[in-house]
């Protein structure tokens, strides 16, 4: 509820299942779910309404093809990749109830516009966090992260950066360890190197005052859950445009105010993942929705393989792999790989990856957007049919009234 952005859409916070439980007789005809969350799924009991479940992300992981997901009435995913990942897990989900309509959210995320133009080609590091499930195929962060970084820093003519997934080490303490010792070495590598700074930050300190009072003034720093609903039930009219404003201008300004040179080790909710997609020539990271969300872009990637698992059995256990550059743990192919980054006719994986996005986030036509309204609507239509179907079988069950008797025809008792 806290990290919801600013909207023009109503917030409302439903802090009990008793108090989620009375939407059976609001006007809501449709949930899309993007988790399957234990508090959440109690809705589901609830019959006017119908449910999807459109997930916070795709790829290969088992996360991606649940089980639960055939508790919902539709299940909606990105692309025939999607939908093939379920057929293939056999988890019970009807592909009837499978509805492609691409990755809307994706709309930020800038296409491909050749090889790096300046100094330096900057390349995106953004290993995934270790999982619950043990699997050493994860996160690259514990077996191939240091050799992946010490790889990328030692091209003078990259600038990296780094952003693990903040859950990183929560898990394993490995993957933490590991991490510190990445922004370690990324601390050093920027002491060794020199050059021109830019002016002074006032832009940005301006665009961020900004910002944070289109985003966050409206809260106490202690505001609750309920506050904060019943704050955001009403939003101001034209703030998620002004706030999509303001984050374009501080996107500006944080990138203006750094170094061209220097690497960064990104932790902070600003600048987000997509505006580091945005800036990077390069992705290197792990089976991930990170990969299939940067496939949009059409830009090259690479993928870190600490599954154990040979190159080709790899690709085959997991699609998204299948237009990367596969480095093993230690990173020998990163020379290769930047050097087809620089000179695109190297680059020998151009097409497989435009395949590849068309099988993971589908068409460019009709756009995402488009697909998804129509989805919605196609719910909420079939939301309405099945309550006037339920009324008129409820209507049918219940006998008729008796019509009151009128008096006059009432024969009055005779006295005995």
């Amino acid at each position: 509820m806290q990290k919801i952005a600013a909207t023009d859409v109503p917030i409302i916070c439903l802090p009990k299942v008793t108090t989620l439980m009375r939407l059976e007789h609001s006007t809501l005809q449709v949930l899309i779910h993007p988790s399957n969350s234990g508090k959440t799924s109690q809705v589901l009991r609830i019959p006017t309404l119908k449910h999807t479940f459109v997930n916070h992300g795709e790829s290969d992981k088992l996360s991606s093809c649940n089980p639960y997901a055939k508790a919902y009435d539709e299940v909606w995913v990105a692309g025939p990749a999607a939908r093939e990942r379920y057929a293939l897990a056999e988890v019970g989900v009807d592909d009837r109830e499978v509805r492609e309509i691409g990755r809307p959210q994706l709309e930020a995320v800038r296409p491909y516009a050749g090889p790096p133009k300046g100094t330096y080609a900057t390349v995106l590091y953004a290993p995934t966090w270790e999982g619950w499930d043990g699997n050493p195929g994860n996160t690259s962060v514990i077996e191939a992260g240091e050799n992946l970084v010490r790889a990328l820093l030692a091209d003078p003519g990259v600038r990296l950066l780094y952003k693990p997934h903040p859950l990183t080490g929560s898990v394993d303490p490995r993957a933490g360890a590991a991490d510190l010792r990445i922004r370690e070495l990324i601390r050093a590598a920027n002491r060794a190197r020199s050059g021109p700074r830019p002016a002074s930050g006032g832009e940005l300190a301006r665009c961020t005052e900004e910002l944070d009072r289109l985003t966050t003034a409206d809260f106490r720093t202690s505001a609750d859950s309920v506050e904060r609903m019943l704050l955001q039930s009403a939003p101001p009219r034209g703030r998620a445009r002004a706030v999509e404003r303001a984050t374009a201008a501080w996107e500006a300004a944080y990138w203006a105010s750094l170094p061209e040179w220097e690497h960064q080790v990104v932790t902070g909710v600003r600048p987000a993942l997509y505006a580091c997609f945005n800036r990077a020539d390069l992705l290197v990271s792990d089976v991930s929705s990170v990969v299939s969300d940067f496939l949009a872009s059409g830009k090259p990637y690479a993928v870190a393989n600490t599954s154990g698992l040979g190159e080709d059995a790899f690709r085959e256990a997991f699609p998204t792999v299948r237009a990367a550059t596969v480095l093993t743990p230690d990173a020998a192919g990163v020379p290769g790989l930047l050097d087809a980054v620089r000179h695109p006719e190297k680059d020998e994986l151009a097409e497989a990856r435009a395949e590849l996005k068309r099988h993971l986030l589908g068409p460019d036509e009709p756009s995402s957007q488009e697909r998804f309204n129509a989805a919605a609507q196609a719910l909420c239509s079939a939301a309405r049919e099945h309550r006037v179907r339920m009324a008129e079988r409820l209507a049918a069950e219940i006998p008729a009234p008796r019509p009151a008797e009128d008096p006059a025809d009432v024969t009055p008792p005779q006295p005995a």
